[in-house]
Formats: structure tokens, sequence, C-alpha cells
């Protein structure tokens, strides 16, 4: 065994998420049901463990929508398991609250191919994470998200240091207390789930954490940036007949008009649906539906207020 794995077998060890628990060393033996049921156990302490940093997840969400206000990107940036939660959070946040292409981005260390496959030895690598940044171009008005379990991986933690450097607002989410990657970051995020229910599996509990964190990081700051109306999807764009069937009950629950109104307001604002609203609330046109949105942010609550409504 050389110097650098004995060096990285030590770190390792010393790490919450990778802790050997000797209590569960024979849990092969036990029948189905009983593995479902100390799984499930498991689990049901990630969302405590959550709750013990919503301040700090708070102030990161804050700063991301102030930015993002402005014209600036979130970026989530990891490796493995880490890195596909980003990019499917990422990929999720255009449906649902219509953000410009590129305005919520995920890269993953290994690019597209690491989505589905492992990419050795591209989580290593800190250089490849500022070649990625490099690429969108970040810069002061952006919010870049390292992700990694561990805290230790030098893709995630090379990505908040060279996003640092270049002025834009970093967060660095993990799961291990003392990390090298929220102590890079200007937001850390330390969601200590504890051992996994096997050994090093950080796709498990220290994952469903990361998948938590991440929800709020992105639904908050859209709420924060005018994407709802109370709790409706009103910016969600609607691409499939479902969505479409879904924008036709949000305009319904948000004006409880008629069908048929809410058809003629849809008509009118090319199936947009928070423009629709305000038609049916405000009793405007399309055209000055959207120019009373411009001119309040794309804040619905905002622009229903400007009317008297």
């Amino acid at each position: 065994m050389t110097t650098e794995h004995r060096s990285l077998r030590s770190e390792l060890e010393t790490l919450t998420t990778e802790a050997f628990r000797p209590e569960l060393a024979e849990i092969d033996t036990l029948p189905t049901l009983d593995i479902a049921r100390l799984m499930n156990g498991e689990d049901a302490g990630v969302a405590a463990a959550v709750a013990l940093r919503l301040p700090q997840i708070s102030a990161a969400i804050d700063g991301i929508a102030a930015r993002m206000a402005q014209g600036g990107r979130l970026v989530y940036a990891g490796a493995g398991t880490a890195g596909r939660l980003g990019i499917l959070d990422a990929s999720e946040c255009p449906p649902t609250f219509n953000t410009r292409p590129g305005q919520v981005v995920g890269v993953i260390a290994g690019g597209p191919a690491a989505m589905v496959a492992s990419v050795e030895g591209a989580e290593d690598s800190a250089e490849l994470a500022r070649t990625d940044l490099d690429a969108l171009g970040i810069g002061p008005a952006d919010s870049v998200v390292g992700v990694s379990a561990s805290g230790r991986t030098p893709y995630a933690v090379g990505a908040v240091e060279h996003a640092r450097a270049l002025g834009a607002l970093t967060v660095g989410l993990s799961c291990n207390a003392g990390s090298a990657l929220a102590a890079a970051a200007e937001h850390g995020i330390e969601v200590v789930v504890g051992p996994e229910l096997l050994t090093g599996s950080t796709r498990l509990k220290a994952g469903t954490a990361q998948k938590l964190v991440l929800n709020m990081l992105s639904t908050i700051t859209m709420i924060r940036l005018g994407k709802t109306y109370g709790n409706l999807m009103v910016d969600v764009r609607a691409s499939n007949e479902k969505l479409r069937a879904r924008s036709r009950r949000i305009v319904a629950l948000a004006t409880g008009a008629p069908d048929a109104e809410i058809e003629a307001a849809l008509t009118a604002t090319d199936g947009e649906v928070k423009p629709a609203v305000l038609v049916i609330l405000a009793g405007v046109d399309g055209p000055t539906a959207a120019r009373l949105l411009e001119e309040s942010g794309g804040h619905l609550r905002a622009a229903l207020t400007a009317t008297g409504g």
C-alpha cells in the first residue's frame, strides 16, 4: 500500500459517514422485513439532522436569492451521487418554475457520462472542477453549491474554492462535521446523519439528506423570487397534457373562476399561468398582465397589489 493510499484510508476512518457499525455486522443474516425496519428507522432521523442546520440553510437561500434576483445563476457541483442529485434538482427547475435555460445548473465530475456510470478518478480532480466552472463563465452574480457527503471530495472542494476566488457566493453541503468543504465556502452546511447502514454507502442517509437540502435551496429560492403564489406553482411550464391540466387547476385554485373564464384567460396569455391569474383577479387583458408582472419583477402578489387587487 502506498503512502498516499494509507493517508486516504486513515482520513476516511475519521469520517462519521464512513464509520463501521459492529452491531450490524450480521445484517445479511436477518429476515428481509427486519432489514427493511432497520433501514426505515435509519432514514427516520435524517429530517431531524437537517432541522439542526435550518439557520445555515436559510442564510444560504437568502444569499442565493439575492444574487439570482440580479440575474445570477445557481450552480451545483459534485461527484458521484452528490453530483447526480445536483443535476436532478437543477433539471426539475425549468418545468416546475419556468426558469431560463442555464439559470439552475448541475455539473458532475466526469461530465454527462458520470450520470449513469462511474468515471474513475474524476472526483479526485480539483482542476477538473475549475475547468467545468470556467466553461460556465462563473462570476460574482452566481452562486455555487459544492455537494459532498464526506466533505473532502477534491472536485467539490475545488469548485467552491475556485468559485469563491471568482467572487461567486459559495455554499458547501457536507454530511461530516469540520469538513474542508464547509470551511472553504461562505455558507457551510453540515448535516451529520451518522454512519450508514452499509459502511460508507453515502447514497443512503447522506444522499437523502443532500436531496432534502437541495430541495430547500431551489424551492425556497424560487418562492423568494416570486415563482409561486402562496403554495401554487404559478410559473409551471405546461409542456405536456398533464401539466396543461395542472395549469388549469392552479388558475382555478388561485382565482375560483369558472372553467370558461379560466380557458379564456389562459388563451389570452398563451397558456402562462401567472398572467392568467392576474387577468382574472385584476380584470386586465393579457398584454397588461404581462407588463404589470414585468414591472413587479415577476411577483404576482406585488402586481396584484399594484392594481388594487
